[in-house]
């Protein structure tokens, strides 16, 4: 297995760097949704950064993963263009989706984002899809499933477990366990207590991983990610973590203990255990990760600029990229 800190100087300053600009985006937009300057309805990632970012740093654009209702931090982990991304909240021609997706169903193909899903429980069939394509073609990519603790009891998932585990296809399915579906805590709802007790019944190596840690998460999707390109078969991966935010904008989070969310921002931000890390280690410098934080910030408030005055879809074409034709 790879170790994360072993990975370049330019590798972790990127790593930082899709972590931060995750962080920023959603800050932002959970300002913007406030305001009501934002249509649709919104489900923030921060807090959760890790995991998206440590998984993602292993594939590159024809490698398939698929989101949920929660998209936005598996999109810019995966790649995908933040102007873009914010104009696509606003409902703009412009954005990644031409305005057709929003945050709930926001996708780039050409990144192999193929989409936050507001099924819950329905990314792993699609996930399996573009495996068994991957396997029949012969490409040597992979997919990745991203769902959340409640999507690992729909019946959808458990099929595709077992499917790509009798098929051997080249897919990881990444259970990001933030205690909460919506608003039923996991510890009450997953029977056996861990979602990766569930790897073995269905022939699959799993492992649960911390996911606070970008190099926990990291050196877990290594070694799941490797296995699946060199046709291993599939890996389940729990990801234990949290969202700074409620299940939705709006949500009053009455379910949550007094100050969980306060502890979860001060002892458990990934960002700061990465700069932690890399400043002990000597890796990275405080000042360039502080640049990178310039860096980004420019560049969301930049996005939100263009966002608010890019055009809106013309009636003409509502019925475009809607169906397609064989």
């Amino acid at each position: 297995m790879t170790t994360g800190l072993q990975l370049s100087r330019d590798k972790l300053l990127e790593a930082y760097r899709r972590m931060a600009t995750i962080r920023v985006f959603e800050e932002t937009v959970h300002d913007l949704f406030e305001s009501g300057a934002l249509p649709g309805f919104v489900h923030l990632y921060a807090g959760e950064e890790a995991s998206a970012v440590g998984v993602c740093s292993h594939l590159d654009d024809d490698d398939r993963i698929i989101s949920t209702h929660r998209g936005h931090g598996h999109c810019i982990a995966k790649g995908c263009e933040v102007v873009g991304m914010m104009k696509e909240l606003f409902g703009s021609s412009e954005g990644t989706c031409r305005g057709k997706g929003g945050s709930m169903h926001i996708a780039d193909m050409g990144k192999g984002m193929m989409g936050a899903n507001a099924i819950v429980g329905g990314g792993p069939p699609l996930a399996c899809g573009a495996a068994l394509a991957a396997k029949t073609l012969g490409t040597g990519k992979v997919a990745v499933a991203f769902t959340g603790d409640g999507g690992s009891n729909q019946g959808t998932t458990f099929e595709s477990l077992n499917f790509a585990a009798i098929f051997k296809l080249p897919v990881v399915f990444v259970f990001e366990n933030n205690g909460y579906a919506e608003t039923t805590a996991s510890s009450w709802s997953v029977a056996c207590g861990d979602i990766v007790k569930r790897a073995p019944a269905f022939g699959m190596p799993g492992v649960q991983v911390d996911g606070f840690d970008f190099f926990a998460v990291h050196d877990a999707a290594a070694e799941a990610v490797q296995r699946a390109r060199t046709g291993g078969g599939p890996t389940l991966i729990e990801v234990k973590l949290g969202r700074f935010f409620g299940h939705h904008e709006g949500d009053n989070q009455s379910y949550r203990g007094k100050g969980e969310v306060e502890a979860l921002r001060r002892d458990h931000d990934c960002l700061h255990r990465f700069r932690k890390r890399v400043g002990d280690a000597k890796l990275l410098g405080g000042g360039e990760l502080d640049a990178v934080d310039a860096e980004v910030k420019a560049l969301v408030e930049r996005a939100v600029a263009e966002a608010r005055t890019a055009p809106r879809p013309a009636a003409d074409q509502l019925l475009t990229d809607v169906y397609v034709s064989y």
